[in-house]
């Protein structure tokens, strides 16, 4: 009996697309993150990126639960003495209701090289039309 080691060459990736209206927002980052990692494939293995690439379709209609649709705010520094910017969820969510997916699933990825390649497998759109019909992406399920 010998011990099974996968190595770069071994990894077809899969594609899935989530449906993330009337999904909660942390639920719904929490699949794709796993998804993205991998960590989902029997042969997951830490130290190379076994993830599948995640679709994310209406974007716009994610949800939040309790009060925090009011009271949560995205904040980003430009760079410049006092260039700290705020955004409450409801106003980022009219303008660009993809960066909210894209936050919530990249702050859920590792902080290194290989979370940034996980990070480039996803694909968030605000409508529910996407232009990878090619690659016959299978439906997944956010319990």
């Amino acid at each position: 009996m010998s011990t099974f080691v996968p190595s770069g060459k071994d990894i077809v990736r899969k594609w899935y697309v989530i449906d993330a209206s009337g999904q909660t927002l942390g639920r719904l980052a929490t699949k794709a993150a796993s998804t993205l990692s991998g960590k989902l494939n029997p042969q997951y293995v830490p130290y190379i990126d076994m993830g599948d690439h995640v679709i994310v379709i209406n974007a716009e209609k994610v949800r939040l639960t309790g009060l925090k649709a009011e009271s949560k705010l995205y904040r980003r520094y430009t760079g410049f003495p006092g260039g700290l910017r705020e955004e409450s969820f409801i106003r980022l969510l009219n303008r660009k209701p993809e960066l909210i997916l894209e936050q919530a699933i990249k702050g859920m990825l590792p902080k290194s090289k290989m979370g940034r390649q996980m990070a480039t497998k996803l694909k968030v759109y605000k409508g529910d039309q996407h232009p990878h019909q090619a690659q016959m992406p299978v439906a997944l399920e956010v319990a």
